[in-house]
């Protein structure tokens, strides 16, 4: 695969999505494995269960995802619009504006009325400037909408298989709650490191992190179930 390809695969949106999608995966099937495991006695009602819920939660997660990369969509070009409209309206007041951001920087006063009018000269220009600088915006892309609620979504079916794959195997839940402990336990390790490692954070510190997480909520809930139970 050529760099640029890679580059293009692993952008920070679709690590991010990926991110959500694994994290949530892997913990929230977990989770309500360990919680079943506490309240009944066969693994069978535990896969039937675990995998309404993947089923379900991946849907939602996909959603959520898709709903999400609009809302910035839309917000994107509200406030577009609205800059066009201030520049239109109070010239002064945003040139004013895009002066303070330029002093903040450091700029010398002798040479800021260039630098203001070099950027007002155009008033696309002026208003990506703006939304850039004051409003802390990027041009959001509309079309990965389905792109973020796959990756989501599949990411998250990935992430809720691994918990639930020893309860495919053994009949007696307990056992395969200890199983998916390990397993799940590293999967939440690794995946930790490998998250570290994209974003920059220590390795062992994301990957203990991430697994106590998932460890911490898969113990509440069983131990739920069995005070409830």
């Amino acid at each position: 695969m050529a760099l640029s390809q890679k580059q293009k695969w692993w952008s920070p949106e679709r690590v991010r999505d990926i991110v959500i999608g694994m994290s949530d995966g892997l913990t929230v099937p977990f989770a309500l494995a360990a919680g079943l495991t506490g309240a009944v006695t066969t693994s069978k009602l535990i896969v039937t269960a675990g995998l309404a819920e993947i089923a379900a939660g991946s849907i939602a997660m996909g959603l959520g995802g898709f709903l999400a990369v609009r809302s910035d969509h839309e917000y994107y070009v509200s406030t577009q619009q609205s800059e066009h409209r201030s520049i239109r309206e109070i010239p002064e007041e945003e040139e004013e504006e895009v002066r303070q951001l330029v002093r903040d920087w450091g700029v010398d006063e002798s040479h800021l009325p260039a630098v203001v009018e070099s950027i007002t000269r155009d008033h696309n220009q002026w208003v990506d400037f703006m939304l850039r600088h004051e409003f802390g915006l990027e041009q959001p892309r509309p079309g990965r909408a389905l792109s973020s609620s796959v990756t989501i979504g599949g990411s998250y079916i990935v992430g809720g298989l691994i918990p639930l794959m020893p309860y495919f195997f053994l009949s007696q839940p307990l056992r395969g709650l200890w199983t998916s402990v390990v397993l799940t336990g590293i999967a939440l390790f690794v995946f930790g490191v490998i998250k570290s490692r994209l974003t920059g954070t220590r390795l062992f510190k994301g990957g203990a992190a991430m697994a106590a997480i998932g460890g911490c909520a898969a113990a509440v809930a069983y131990l739920a179930a069995r005070w409830l139970g």
